[in-house]
């Protein structure tokens, strides 16, 4: 049985390979979040970047 995953939209990028890890990543989800964006950092390990995302479609609320 396969489930389809929620749509979700990559608000910003930050190379894994930064002096300070995932921290930019964070920061930047803190900052989306106290906005009201339920931003989160996830890992795209296939283009070794941290991604900031958003579970929700493009264009809904």
């Amino acid at each position: 049985m396969t489930t389809a995953a929620a749509p979700r939209t990559v608000l910003e990028r930050f190379p894994a390979g930064h002096p300070r890890g995932s921290w930019p990543a964070d920061d930047y989800a803190a900052a989306q979040r106290a906005q009201g964006i339920d931003a989160q950092v996830v890992m795209d390990l296939a283009a070794d970047q941290f991604l900031v995302v958003n579970d929700h479609a493009p264009g809904k609320s």
